[in-house]
């Protein structure tokens, strides 16, 4: 979700990972592709209500907001999307456990009566390196993603005890949802090393992996991997992770090198993050092409808000002018779509439009 994403992954040995860990092992390479092939073709967004700036917006109980996941999971339904990415936050939690475990089931409940499943994230090194619980603040004007906040973010290295609570959250999430079938996939950390982190991300990696294996849920773990400079990271997160999820914001050339050369680890494979229309990273030339290869198919963004994810990271609009070209999302917040010629082609893909086995790739100048 920030500026570095994979293209190609280098080798990496595996021996020394697959060892380390305690409790539950790697799932084999065959249960992994058993599981994946029950599943269907997924197909989806990272999911924030438009009425959210950040997780905490989303999760606590002054803001959560149950009318607009409901109607804006129904814009997803309705173009045919069946998978959400979802990113929890651990304060929200320390807050108040009880009720946001309650949040969780009502958000479940509403996305599977629309026929979505979820992908839930635990950790994240994207964005701002502080927050705090309560009223969260305004959206700067025309500035991407100006109030997302990390987890844990600075706040880990400022309090030694704060890996106790994590332990406490992760382990309270899973075994509470263990066994949940609306669950898809359990995305353990987005782009651990990012915001300059790099290795300083790896024992809370390493750690959150051993608490969700000492769990042992029936969903498959993964941390997607994003930046291959980040070497130790990414040869963690491909040996210990169940499924294998990326990131990529490239074009269709580079996007199709990114697969090949992560089918050679012969695991099931989703792009968690791609489509970033300034980048040349599309509905119209990598849908099609994650379709094809059978690769389920998670874009940043589904109705424009108070994220400001239409803004691109690097171009800031400070008036809060309207852009020409949306980087990110697919709908205005009362359901109309940035581009009918998108809305069409997804249809056609995921089976609402009725349509021959190869439809066309659609080409498009914004």
């Amino acid at each position: 979700m920030l500026k570095k994403f994979l293209l190609i992954i280098p080798a990496v040995c595996c021996c020394f990972y697959l060892v380390a860990q305690t409790g539950r092992p790697v799932w084999s390479k065959h249960a992994a592709n058993q599981w994946y092939g029950k599943q269907g073709w997924m197909r989806g967004c990272d999911f924030i209500p438009s009425t959210a700036i950040n997780q905490l917006e989303m999760w606590q109980a002054e803001s959560f907001d149950s009318a607009t996941i409901n109607r804006e999971l129904g814009y997803a339904q309705s173009i045919g999307f069946n998978c959400m990415r979802v990113f929890l936050h651990h304060l929200a939690w320390q807050k108040d456990a009880v009720g946001f475990k309650k949040r969780m089931e009502i958000y479940l409940t509403i996305a599977n009566r629309r026929n979505i499943k979820t992908i839930f994230v635990f950790f994240d090194d994207c964005w701002n390196e502080s927050y705090t619980a309560g009223p969260q603040p305004e959206p700067k004007p025309g500035i991407h993603n100006s109030g997302w906040v990390r987890d844990p973010g600075k706040l880990l290295y400022d309090d030694p005890n704060l890996i106790n609570v994590l332990e406490s959250y992760v382990k309270d999430i899973l075994l509470t949802f263990k066994n949940d079938r609306r669950i898809l996939l359990w995305d353990l950390y987005n782009e651990p090393g990012n915001s300059n982190y790099q290795n300083k991300s790896m024992p809370l990696l390493k750690k959150t992996f051993q608490w969700g294996r000492e769990i042992n849920p029936v969903q498959p773990f993964t941390a997607g991997v994003w930046n291959k400079s980040l070497i130790e990271l990414t040869n963690y997160q491909l040996t210990n992770s169940d499924i294998i999820t990326y990131h990529n914001y490239e074009n269709e050339k580079e996007h199709q090198q990114a697969i090949d050369s992560l089918r050679k680890f012969g695991r099931p494979l989703i792009c968690t993050e791609y489509m970033a229309r300034l980048r040349n990273s599309t509905f119209f030339n990598i849908m099609p092409l994650l379709k094809k290869e059978n690769i389920g198919a998670i874009n940043w963004g589904l109705v424009t808000g108070k994220t400001n994810t239409k803004y691109a990271w690097d171009t800031p609009m400070p008036d809060g002018a309207e852009p020409k070209i949306w980087f990110h999302d697919i709908f205005h917040p009362d359901g109309t779509p940035y581009s009918q010629a998108e809305i069409d082609l997804i249809k056609s893909l995921t089976g609402i439009i009725s349509t021959s086995p190869n439809p066309p790739v659609v080409s498009l100048s914004y």
